[in-house]
């Protein structure tokens, strides 16, 4: 009953939070041309909040100021007010940095960041939710190759079907994965500039493979790092600089909890100290059940398959976050739809569907950023080899 109840209560809140919001905006100026947005987000918050819900919902403002004790009437009520989008609407206008923000909030969005990514134990090794149901295999394969004309792609539907995987704590739409915008987008580096172009680092690097060997790095997901900056640096000369920084070892042991944070300061000081670069990467190794192989054939070999993955900074709950402000989100999203897309079109199958979730992930030190999953802990060593050198020849056509 109290399941069904809160259904009802979400969608009635959708239903008037645009007149809410109207009201809150009548009655502070905000619009007008009286008030600016940083005064209106500094304006007394919780009285405006409180007169808006009056004027809305003043039965059940009675109800939970008449009853003082937890009762559904009380309980309701308040329940409305909380869930009621507005609040945080006002919350996040008119914030240039995170100074004034409430810092158990700022945290809490820094803990769900840091913990979105699949858990692991102390020991590295995958928690899963569902043991019991991983004694089967499951081998992924090349799919039937997508059409990839722009005709297509321009239709919304069809590219979030072919090439998107939304997580539920999120929301996409067609303003922000718009295929004209992202396909048009020039990811070419700049030839004119000179030093190092591309960085690479692993913000998880203790990431091992299946016959990974305890303690020797090169089998590991910065193995693969320093393989990749080869291909590209010897390949197809393209300066690329491989960081080894660790961020996911605290006090000797596994602790991811503050890895994003602890990983910013270092690569803004490379940037800092490396005007020229213009790609940054991530590279991790994703999470599976234990039944799933993440492996295609290319060639001949036997290649772990890639996913490329990209942080919104807006939840499907409350929208934009403003305390994880990306202003390269829409460069970030080309970049990797255009890998996506060279994948699709040399190498169908090696490319899983582009991943969105609602966090930030650090992809807003540069426009073309990219964050890499590269097969799972069932994959091999051989698997990721290989799988290094057909995105470093993707890198190559989209960069070159």
């Amino acid at each position: 009953m109290q399941s069904r109840c809160k259904k009802y209560i979400q969608r009635a809140v959708r239903i008037v939070a645009g007149c809410l919001l109207i009201c809150i905006m009548k009655e502070t100026g905000a619009g007008t041309g009286t008030v600016n947005g940083k005064i209106f987000a500094e304006k007394g918050k919780q009285e405006i909040t409180d007169s808006a819900v009056r004027t809305m919902l003043p039965a059940l403002v009675y109800a939970a100021e008449k009853d003082q004790t937890d009762t559904p009437s009380k309980n309701l009520a308040w329940a409305v007010m909380r869930l009621w989008p507005a609040g945080t609407f006002m919350t996040e206008q008119g914030k240039e940095d995170t100074a004034g923000e409430d810092s158990r909030t700022y945290a809490m969005i820094l803990e769900k960041q840091e913990n979105d990514e699949n858990a692991v134990d102390k020991n590295g090794k995958l928690i899963t939710q569902n043991p019991d149901t991983e004694a089967e295999e499951t081998w992924e394969t090349p799919g039937v190759k997508a059409d990839i004309s722009m005709e297509k792609l321009r239709d919304y539907e069809y590219l979030m079907s072919h090439f998107y995987t939304v997580d539920s704590s999120t929301m996409a739409d067609a303003g922000l994965i718009n295929a004209d915008k992202l396909m048009g987008k020039d990811m070419k580096l700049n030839p004119d500039t000179k030093g190092v172009k591309v960085l690479i680092y692993h913000t998880h690097s203790q990431e091992q493979f299946a016959d990974s060997v305890p303690g020797d790095a090169g089998t590991s997901i910065v193995g693969m790092g320093t393989y990749l900056s080869e291909l590209l640096n010897q390949k197809y000369g393209i300066s690329t600089y491989h960081h080894e920084g660790v961020y996911d070892l605290v006090n000797g042991k596994l602790d991811r909890s503050k890895a994003y944070q602890l990983a910013e300061p270092d690569v803004r000081k490379i940037l800092n100290e490396n005007p020229g670069i213009e790609v940054v990467i991530d590279l991790h190794r994703d999470g599976v059940a234990e039944g799933t192989h993440l492996v295609t054939e290319i060639d001949g070999k036997p290649t772990a398959q890639i996913m490329f993955f990209n942080g919104l900074s807006r939840t499907r709950a409350n929208g934009n976050i403003s305390y994880l402000s990306n202003p390269y989100l829409e460069d970030n999203l080309a970049f990797s739809l255009q890998m996506e897309i060279a994948a699709a079109t040399y190498y169908p199958g090696f490319a899983r569907h582009i991943f969105l979730r609602a966090y930030r992930y650090n992809m807003h030190f540069k426009p073309k950023t990219l964050l890499i999953e590269a097969g799972a802990q069932t994959n091999t060593v051989e698997e990721m080899r290989n799988a290094m050198e057909i995105l470093a020849e993707l890198l190559h056509q989209v960069l070159s």
